[in-house]
């Protein structure tokens, strides 16, 4: 089975086309999407170790110097949709009418009414789960991968401690602020984990979807009952209730 059986140019947020879109842009956006998901094929196909940059170049009619003018890097080439969780992280988390933890939710969860949505759109299901399953190996399998994966959820915990110091008066190095934003983003392996635990339990899409979110709320819950003092500014949590006999 190849991606060929499946059609893996649609597992994209549906909102990533801004509107309205110049042309040129559309066609960098375009080029960039045709460069990573021939990267990921190919990847899938033969091994990340076991193809070059310049076999993905010429797929797809471009320069090597090309590919790097998009990607920084070889490994970049397969996290494309982190950015998108970034770009989610500073809209929804810096909302003031959600809590920490309902914005990470509310990502969390369009991220996977997209997968599921893509899922039960294919042709064949069964083959598109096995892409997904085979997918994961391919991330737990590489060094490379698995290492440029820690360092772009490093990033994103960076930008989450950012915006939650913000919110609460503190600075984004304050450990209440680092404690904070990287058990938030913990909740994307726990997401990750719990889509490959039901992937092939479940009988429907939306059963699946309802079984994963069960799981990611149930660790948000966790997680909740310690974010719950976040919203107190350091300043307020400084004050010393007066002892008995005190005026």
């Amino acid at each position: 089975m190849t991606m060929r059986t499946v059609d893996w140019t649609d597992l994209r947020p549906r909102d990533e086309v801004p509107a309205p879109e110049p042309l040129r842009e559309r066609k960098k956006r375009l080029l960039r999407r045709k460069l990573s998901d021939t990267a990921t094929e190919m990847f899938m196909e033969r091994g990340f170790d076991a193809v070059r940059v310049a076999e993905i170049a010429e797929a797809c009619g471009v320069s090597e110097k090309t590919v790097f003018n998009y990607f920084p890097t070889k490994e970049s080439l397969v996290f494309d949709l982190g950015e998108v969780t970034m770009a989610s992280l500073r809209v929804i988390l810096a909302d003031p009418d959600l809590s920490p933890v309902d914005a990470t939710l509310k990502i969390l969860s369009s991220e996977l009414a997209n997968l599921t949505t893509w899922l039960s759109s294919q042709n064949d299901p069964a083959e598109a789960k096995a892409m997904l399953l085979r997918f994961g190996m391919l991330m737990g399998s590489t060094p490379s991968l698995r290492a440029y994966q820690r360092d772009t959820a490093d990033k994103q915990v960076a930008v989450a401690a950012e915006i939650l110091a913000q919110r609460t008066g503190r600075t984004s190095d304050d450990p209440e602020s680092q404690i904070a934003a990287t058990a938030l983003l913990a909740l994307w392996s726990i997401q990750f984990r719990a889509l490959r635990k039901h992937l092939n339990r479940t009988q429907t899409f939306e059963e699946l979807h309802d079984a994963v979110s069960a799981d990611v709320e149930r660790a948000a819950r966790l997680i909740g009952i310690g974010l719950n003092s976040l919203e107190t500014r350091p300043e307020q949590s400084e004050i010393q209730t007066p002892g008995p006999g005190a005026p």
